[in-house]
């Protein structure tokens, strides 16, 4: 509900940073909650896509890359603009396993060690796009490592099922 309350500017209206109000193609630019907005090295924006039937980097194809080169293009030239960092040091990703289920983006200070913005759960948007660029149906044929704690209710379904 966080996400569609800043979808629909009935929360944090006032933080957004850039909107593309596009439906197909369009999202929303704000700094992430983690992110204080005082100091550059570890900005943290978080961009969220208009489109709600996309949960997952599993649901992406080819038919979402204008979507997928708007939110790179676009987020890099806002955030050069409102906060001075060029494209060249963010690092811009997206987590599988989602922390939730509505597509969004990471942009993060490249310097920043970010909370899940390591290799195991980490896909780089601009590998996302080659990838989808190449095979339309990668993330639905490809399969995806991720971590799990202990505790998650994932993990103790693999347990169950003998996975792990």
């Amino acid at each position: 509900q966080w996400v569609y309350n800043i979808l629909e500017k009935k929360a944090e209206a006032d933080r957004i940073v850039h909107e593309n109000p596009d439906p197909s193609n369009g999202f929303v630019l704000v700094p992430d909650l983690k992110w204080n907005q005082n100091q550059l090295e570890d900005l943290y924006l978080i961009a969220l896509v208009h489109r709600r039937e996309i949960k997952s980097l599993r649901d992406l194809t080819a038919e979402h890359l204008p979507l997928l080169r708007n939110v790179l293009q676009e987020g890099k030239e806002a955030i050069v603009k409102r906060f001075g960092v060029p494209g060249s040091q963010l690092r811009i990703y997206l987590h599988y396993q989602p922390s939730y289920h509505h597509l969004h983006v990471h942009f993060t200070a490249l310097g920043y060690d970010a909370p899940g913005s390591s290799v195991e759960r980490a896909h780089l948007l601009a590998d996302v796009i080659d990838n989808l660029a190449m095979d339309s149906m990668y993330y639905q044929k490809r399969a995806l490592t991720f971590p799990l704690r202990a505790d998650e209710p994932l993990f103790k379904k693999f347990q169950e099922a003998g996975k792990v």
